[in-house]
């Protein structure tokens, strides 16, 4: 049953309650029937669960298999530290996900602790979570509503349901019923469960309870709402898996190619003895491919760019959120707050005057009418700014001081010269406020409120500073002033006076005719100064933006075409012409549709999903409970700092100055966080693809192994980690955010990153080998020193060509980047290590290997990155 389209007396009937309330025995038979009023807890995946999950990684596994043969071979030092590191990033994954768990949790934070209710024919006061369909429950102002119903009695009952709504605006509630379908913001005769009572007292009957309430269907959404993978989890995950079966099937065939030739060899040497060394040298592959700090490292980048993000006023509260800003190409945000400044402001104002229609600076060239408009603006006001300078009253009464303020002195002086003696307060029915004061000697009620109530009430207008007899003119210049403002989405307010005898100390509604009309103010919440920056920063960076909003239509649609969010085709629908829309019709229109209004979460998961559907990367911005859902169902949620727990808990990022400005600044940040993870990984599969064409090599010509598997997990996990970190502080590549958004399934090697791979790869193998024959020639032994020498140099170095792509490292800026330099240098620091006197025999390091051996190879080290940067100025200029 749609309770609000129902008289009071006929939901009385439907929930089968009464005014007086219901009985023990009723409640208790409805408590067993319903349940108590509370959300109920969602099963969580138990922890250990969620550990082992980290664990089915084909990269993970493989490793756990290589560490689990060089424990059965005696190599426990490999193996442990493998096991170390596969560890640490298990223990970060299962910490994010929980954190991630806390939505629900604060959705039941918000529910009322107690209600006064009507039962047995007494009023009682009882715990919220014992609340019925059919109770009756009294409300006054500061209380939560603790269930949701239809009202029965207001006594200029005003709600705040922002929660709910996305509008900061109390509601006045009423008792009539509503015909037709409406929107959630627009049921007036119903009160909704969290929200709270700003002004009046009131009664409601309950109509739903627990998961029938809208909080209660919220909690379901965001149940049911999909966690997301993030467009870089997805092409890690997809990688991971291939990269895993490929080096499992590689090291297979080596390690057969190697038995077959030492079964069908002949060879005297003992076969077990062989065989495990043929088993030791595909484990090294394996050790070799797999870049085992590349989760780390990641990681790190994404906390470097959560740093940069915070001084920008976003803070991320799921890591992987940093680069899908990056890849975002639709940003669906909220109007209030986010694109406006959430604060009502007079723009403009009308008087049928000849002076122009800026108020003199000076207010001694006032005329009359001028005059009056501020006097009735700072008195017929109940709005005020305390002692610590917060703005406190209904919004629009607040932009009347501040437009008083800004052209007079200030309100608390006009308000202390003419003081209030009696009042006459703003109620929906009348759409007026009037207040009674003593103006210079002359007894005057003062009167605002909405120009169609006021135009009927009015016997002369103010013309020039002189009182005129109305006529269908003068009345007809107000109306089309009227219509111009309300075309533009403002807010319009119609100001009046009338005189009354000497002594009057009351005043009453018969009072309110017979006014003479002064004028009128134009007020608006208007858009942040710098969205319009914003938004075409964000179409040149081929990011769609769409408003979505619990605002009207018109209002919406006007501030849309203001900003530049709407283009000349585009066009706006509300809620309720969404929910008419079959799923073909939405995805038809959705490419043109800017802005949606008046909507419900329903609406926003639908509007997400529908745009997720066309493979979008999509953000959604949002501060209240009714965001929530549609906040975790989305690529990235954003929520506002100001906002509630709950869209805060829902939320992978959360903007500290609510403005749509730093979301654009954030995208950048995004996109250049992700192309620094992309330079880290072409240069740690660079360095290895550099190792493995060497191992293949040795393996074609059956010739030892050239590195040992310690060498080349001390290279990876210790050499390889510091140079890629440094990689992700890299200041952003030219023209960064006038590029298209990636499309979503773009790998992590396209844009010419794999070329750089390969390119960079091979060079890197092919000094290695040349240094391996050279160290051959003197031993084994030798070959291996010059092999690992020549490897560690050759892949350190590169970290200055890996920084971009595109450009030098001369013109990249050699010396832009300290932690560059830092890591380069601690990197033949820590080779260093390995050829130190009590450390060579470790790193299977001779005591013949000498300066001129070390020479030869930096020599190749460098030979192989110098063709890297001429290999890269090539391609560049071919692209």
């Amino acid at each position: 049953m749609e309770f609000y389209k129902h008289s009071k007396e006929d939901v009385l009937v439907a929930v089968d309650s009464k005014e007086k309330g219901l009985s023990n025995e009723e409640v208790q038979l409805r408590l067993e029937r319903d349940g108590y009023n509370e959300i109920e807890d969602q099963a969580k995946v138990p922890t250990w669960k969620l550990f082992i999950e980290t664990f089915k990684d084909a990269m993970v596994i493989v490793l756990l298999v290589a560490a689990g043969v060089q424990i059965l071979l005696g190599e426990i030092v490999e193996s442990v530290i493998i096991f170390v590191v596969i560890l640490i990033n298990s223990l970060i994954s299962v910490i994010q996900t929980r954190k991630a768990e806390s939505s629900l949790e604060a959705l039941r934070d918000m529910s009322a602790p107690a209600a006064k209710v009507m039962r047995n024919g007494t009023k009682q006061t009882i715990a919220a979570k014992e609340l019925v369909q059919g109770d009756i429950v009294f409300l006054e102002a500061g209380d939560y509503v603790p269930a949701d119903g239809r009202v029965l009695e207001s006594g200029s009952l005003k709600v705040n349901e922002g929660m709910l709504t996305g509008e900061s605006e109390a509601v006045e509630k009423s008792i009539e019923a509503i015909s037709g379908e409406v929107a959630l913001g627009d049921r007036r005769n119903m009160v909704f469960s969290s929200s709270l009572v700003v002004y009046g007292r009131g009664t409601f009957v309950v109509t739903g309870t627990a998961e029938k309430t809208e909080v209660g269907k919220i909690a379901n959404l965001l149940a049911t709402a999909e966690q997301k993978e993030t467009p870089l989890q997805r092409k890690l995950n997809d990688f991971s898996k291939k990269l895993g079966i490929g080096i499992l099937l590689l090291c297979i065939v080596i390690f057969a190619v190697q038995a077959a030739r030492i079964w069908f060899g002949g060879s005297n040497a003992d076969m077990t003895t062989a065989l495990l060394e043929a088993l030791m040298f595909s484990v090294a592959i394996a050790v070799a491919a797999i870049p085992e700090a590349l989760q780390s490292i990641v990681t790190i980048v994404l906390s470097v760019g959560t740093n940069k993000m915070a001084k920008q006023h976003a803070i991320i509260r799921k890591l992987p959120a940093v680069e899908t800003l990056g890849s975002t190409s639709i940003i669906c945000t909220d109007k209030t707050g986010t694109l406006t400044q959430n604060k009502m402001t007079v723009t403009d104002h009308f008087l049928l005057s000849d002076k122009n229609e800026r108020l003199p600076e000076n207010s001694e060239d006032w005329d009359e009418s001028e005059r009056l408009l501020i006097l009735i603006a700072a008195l017929c006001n109940d709005s005020y700014i305390n002692k610590d300078g917060q703005e406190v009253g209904d919004p629009t009464e607040v932009a009347l001081i501040n437009f008083v303020n800004k052209h007079a002195r200030e309100y608390e002086h006009l308000r202390a010269m003419y003081q209030r003696v009696s009042e006459i307060p703003f109620d929906s029915d009348r759409k007026l406020m009037s207040t009674l004061h003593n103006i210079d000697g002359v007894n005057m009620i003062l009167t605002k409120g909405g120009p169609d109530v006021m135009f009927n009430r009015v016997s002369k207008v103010l013309v020039n500073g002189e009182e005129k007899l109305i006529s269908d003119d003068l009345l007809g210049r107000f109306a089309h002033a009227n219509e111009n403002f309300s075309n533009q989405a403002l807010r319009v307010l119609a100001f009046g006076y009338k005189r009354l005898p000497d002594g009057k100390t009351h005043i009453n509604h018969d009072d309110e005719h017979d006014l003479v009309l002064v004028g009128l103010t134009a007020m608006i919440d208007p858009p942040r100064e710098a969205v319009y920056g914003s938004i075409e920063k964000a179409k040149k960076a081929g990011i769609r933006t769409i408003m979505i909003t619990g605002d009207h239509k018109t209002t919406a649609q006007a501030i849309g075409r203001d900003i530049g969010l709407m283009e000349k085709n585009d066009i706006a629908v509300t809620g309720q012409e969404l929910d008419a829309m079959s799923e073909e019709e939405l995805n038809k229109k959705l490419d043109k549709i800017s802005v949606y209004a008046r909507v419900s979460p329903e609406n926003k998961i639908r509007i997400v999903r529908a745009w997720q559907n066309k493979d979008a990367v999509t953000a959604m911005t949002g501060d209240g409970v009714n965001d929530a859902p549609a906040l975790k169902q989305a690529d990235i949620g954003i929520a506002m700092g100001t906002g509630t727990d709950v869209a805060k808990d829902s939320a992978a990022m959360i903007l500290t100055d609510d403005n749509f400005v730093s979301i654009v600044d954030a995208v950048q940040v995004g996109r250049t966080v992700f192309d620094n993870i992309k330079k880290a990984i072409s240069y740690l599969f660079a360095g290895n693809l550099g190792a493995i064409i060497a191992i293949l090599y040795a393996v074609t010509f059956n010739l030892p192994n050239p590195f040992t598997a310690l060498q080349l997990l001390f290279i990876n996990l210790v050499n390889d980690s510091l140079p890629a970190i440094a990689l992700g502080v890299e200041k952003p590549e030219p023209n960064v955010m006038e590029k298209k958004p990636r499309a979503i399934d773009e790998g992590i090697f396209a844009g010419g990153t794999m070329q750089a791979v390969l390119t960079r790869g091979l060079l890197i193998g092919i000094a290695v080998i040349i240094s391996f024959y050279i160290g051959l020639s003197h031993s084994d032994e030798m070959g291996v020193a010059m092999a690992f020498t020549t490897l560690i140099l050759s892949r350190t170095l590169q970290t200055f060509v890996a920084r971009s792509n595109t450009q030098t490292s001369i013109r990249f800026g050699f010396f832009s980047n300290k932690y560059v330099i830092g890591a380069v240098v601690l990197g033949f620091i820590l080779y260093g290590v390995t050829v130190l006197p009590f450390t060579r025999d470790i790193f299977g390091i001779p005591s013949e290997f000498g300066m001129t051996d070390w020479l030869i190879a930096t020599g190749l080290a460098l030979g192989a990155v110098i063709l890297m940067e001429i290999a890269k100025v090539i391609q560049h200029r071919k692209g």
